[in-house]
């Protein structure tokens, strides 16, 4: 056991703290139907989810057998951001958690930097964020890596064993444990079982039950 609290807590932000994965997944999925890739959500979860775009790309291109139009991305991004706009919304109780959290935190996604600045500024998280946004595009290897936790963790001067990771994909709860850190997987779209067979030290399904892990005195050995 160890008395020490944590000293940063990073968050994934799709799934984590804005509810943007059936969006996302609506958008992306209704995109490459149009080009003859049909997947349901469950498919797309297992081959997308937490994931970079350039790797989702790089799948879609694997399993199409030719490439996609050159627009594609753009479009898509288009796309996505009109449908975010109109429907995003924070990740019930994830507002709460921020509110009563004493610790210090930080953000950090696969997801590129616009992306990220515009889904929490449109659910109103962006301020309790700002200067400690970290994204894959500031390292070599997104998660399921370890580069990216690890660069949030020295860019906030905490060492990755005092570190717990909040995350809701195998990729990231990967990446969490191969930084060294405790990593706590939320469970609300994600089956459990399938973030537990990557590491996670705790799975939990709301929000509500956040605090008391984080208040959990154990070392990232569990």
């Amino acid at each position: 056991m160890n008395a020490a609290p944590p000293g940063l807590v990073i968050f994934d932000c799709d799934g984590v703290l804005v509810d943007s994965e059936a969006i996302a997944n609506r958008v992306f999925g209704r995109m490459l139907a149009g080009q003859g890739l049909v997947l349901d959500d469950a498919q797309m979860d297992e081959l997308f989810l937490g994931r970079t775009m350039a790797h989702c790309l790089a799948l879609v291109v694997e399993r199409l057998g030719g490439p996609l139009p050159d627009d594609f991305e753009a479009e898509h991004d288009r796309q996505l951001f009109d449908a975010l706009a109109a429907e995003l919304a924070p990740v019930p109780g994830v507002v709460q958690v921020l509110d009563g959290l004493a610790l210090p935190y930080c953000v950090a996604s696969n997801g590129g930097p616009d992306k990220m600045r515009f889904s929490l500024g449109r659910v109103g998280l962006l301020p309790r964020f700002e200067g400690r946004l970290f994204s894959a595009a500031h390292v070599a290897r997104g998660k399921p890596a370890p580069d990216l936790f690890l660069h949030a963790a020295g860019r906030m001067g905490v060492a990755p064993a005092a570190c717990v990771v909040v995350e809701d994909s195998p990729a990231g709860v990967a990446a969490g444990v191969a930084a060294g850190m405790r990593v706590l997987g939320f469970a609300a779209r994600t089956p459990a079982v399938r973030l537990r067979e990557v590491g996670a030290h705790r799975v939990f399904t709301s929000m509500d039950a956040l605090p008391a892990l984080l208040d959990e005195r154990v070392t990232n050995a569990v």
